[in-house]
């Protein structure tokens, strides 16, 4: 969600300040590639994941590095890919394993590429990069797993999208109390967006594409509403701690992957279990 009432900028900028027309662009195809791949060969949708997960992971360490945080980009990235793989042909219990497994590579990694100064601290960043996104990237794997997880995944994606884009048009329109110090562009009328349009999208897909109850799609949504904007907030604090304005620079009107799946990564886990519970 990015709301904002600041006054519109130039070079295509808008209240919210972003380059609007860039960040639909990259959005349209974005959504191209997801769907081209989920409703073809499943197995190119965990390619476009691992994809856009190794691209944050290597963000999210280069972050790391502005404050001499030392998180090895290999194994981080191996461990990403392993833990897709063993989620989608093994499950959650092989998801789980492949992350211990990689939680000491990346240990003994750090071991031996430098000195025992801030090995702790080295350490400590080490298992976030592996969890954050990697581990919870995974759960991707798991919803599209089952015979109709292309679907599963679309609903998933489209109840975050819905995220963001209530969450900006009721920002842009109506923002007036600021949501948190933390990120100070969000707004309480754009939260309220957020869960309208996350809730709307959640209930029709879920009937639609799953057969289901209308409450078990609002349900989710609403969840998946509340579990974006905690993403946002996680990802802000973590950019306002290295002192840093974006991830990256990437995507044009978005910034860097990073940026675009601190909500889809916080949300997965939960909408995998409600979708699991229910279908």
């Amino acid at each position: 969600m990015e709301e904002s009432t600041a006054g519109t900028g130039s070079g295509g900028g808008s209240r919210a300040g972003r380059n609007l027309p860039a960040a639909i662009g990259v959005g349209v195809v974005l959504g191209a590639a997801v769907i081209g791949s989920l409703y073809t060969v499943k197995e190119l949708f965990l390619l476009v994941v691992a994809a856009a997960v190794g691209v944050g992971v290597m963000e999210l360490t280069k972050a790391f590095a502005t404050r001499d945080i030392v998180v090895p980009n290999i194994p981080a990235v191996g461990g990403m890919v392993a833990m897709l793989a063993g989620a989608y042909w093994g499950g959650p219990v092989w998801l789980l394993g492949t992350f211990v497994v990689f939680v000491f590579v990346m240990l003994i990694w750090r071991m031996f590429s430098a000195g025992t100064e801030g090995y702790v601290r080295d350490a400590t960043a080490s298992v976030f990069a592996l969890v954050y996104p990697p581990l919870l990237a995974g759960f991707a794997a798991l919803l599209l797993a089952p015979e109709d997880g292309a679907n599963r995944v679309l609903i998933f994606i489209a109840v975050t999208v819905a995220s963001d884009i209530g969450g900006y048009i009721a920002g842009v329109l109506f923002g007036r109390h600021k949501m948190s110090v933390i990120s100070p562009k969000k707004t309480w009328e754009g939260f309220a967006g957020s869960v309208l349009a996350c809730t709307a999208v959640g209930a029709w897909l879920v009937a639609w594409l799953m057969d289901g109850e209308l409450w078990q799609g609002a349900l989710i949504g609403a969840l998946a509403a509340a579990l974006a904007t905690v993403g946002d907030l996680i990802e802000s604090m973590i950019k306002r701690d290295l002192g840093i304005k974006d991830m990256g620079t990437l995507l044009p009107g978005h910034g860097g992957l990073m940026d675009r799946l601190d909500s889809l990564v916080t949300t997965l886990v939960p909408v995998w279990l409600l979708m699991s519970l229910f279908f």
